[in-house]
């Protein structure tokens, strides 16, 4: 009998803060981030077909690479290889999310489609005796497939393959804005400059707060608004809004965050900036 049609919610990702701590001799760079999802991100829908295809709409389809170079299909040429089964079914990617904007979009869909795939193929991933066998073919598609697999607070260290699991933190509401230039990560890390930091110490149980975040920095914002100068406008522009907990960039941008400590003053905050700004992406993350 075959499987209904279903759906996989791709969550953006949120780096709270970014350290930088490192370069390996690969010319990787290690670093420290706390992440958490928003209730915004793209949708997956699964279905069988004997094929194997990749269906993309909503606003932000048409900035997206051909199918192959897509990491939704990466990720299942991976999982077919590693599970020795055939590359087959329908993925009709929804994509709400901006495209290279440091919010894990195409990290999130990638994960999406890796616990798609093996609801939709049926693997024996859970029984396989390997629990981490998801999280290796992740590490193969980008820093932040693993955490974006992991799909909750999470502390990350290294290149983004050493996850620690940290309580959520208390629900804060926030505002994401993205001035709609894509931003390469590679071109940020180019441009880094800032001397590396120190590691901080895994906070554990106790979590973070956001008097904590705010002695922390995202250590990339120099390098992106070399890259994206735009950035600094919006960060200008989220700092002026009333209520304002907490303001800065996500991963690489060019998508910063305002965070707020309720519904109200963020969907203030979003309807101020929208209406100042017209052409940004302004989007409420409640609960993050």
């Amino acid at each position: 009998m075959l499987l209904k049609a279903f759906h996989t919610f791709a969550p953006a990702k949120i780096n709270l803060f970014l350290h930088v701590t490192g370069k390996r001799d690969d010319g990787y760079h290690t670093l420290q981030s706390l992440m958490v999802f928003a209730d915004v991100g793209d949708d997956l829908e699964f279905s069988a077909q004997e094929s194997f295809q990749v269906e993309v709409k909503g606003p932000f389809a048409a900035t997206l690479p051909e199918q192959k170079d897509n990491l939704i299909y990466k990720a299942a040429r991976l999982l077919s290889e590693e599970y020795a089964v055939p590359l087959q079914g329908k993925i009709i990617l929804t994509k709400n999310l901006p495209v290279a904007s440091g919010i894990g979009g195409g990290s999130a869909d990638a994960a999406a489609a890796l616990k798609g795939l093996v609801k939709l193929w049926n693997l024996p991933h859970d029984q396989s005796g390997d629990p981490l066998r998801l999280q290796r073919i992740a590490q193969q598609l980008g820093a932040d497939v693993p955490a974006c697999l992991y799909g909750r607070t999470v502390w990350a260290e290294g290149t983004g393959e050493t996850l620690f699991r940290v309580p959520d933190m208390p629900v804060v509401h926030g505002v994401l804005v993205n001035p709609l230039i894509p931003t390469a990560t590679a071109a940020v890390f180019k441009n880094f400059r800032g001397g590396f930091k120190p590691r901080l110490s895994f906070p554990g149980e106790r979590g973070m707060t956001v008097a904590d975040l705010k002695k922390c920095r995202n250590d990339l914002t120099e390098a992106a608004v070399a890259v994206t100068p735009e950035i600094s406008n919006v960060l200008a522009a989220i700092a002026a809004t009333e209520n304002c907990l907490l303001h800065r960039l996500s991963g690489s941008g060019a998508t910063c965050f305002g965070l707020y400590d309720n519904a109200t003053a963020a969907l203030t905050a979003a309807v101020a900036l929208q209406a100042r700004h017209p052409g940004w992406w302004v989007m409420l993350a409640n609960q993050i």
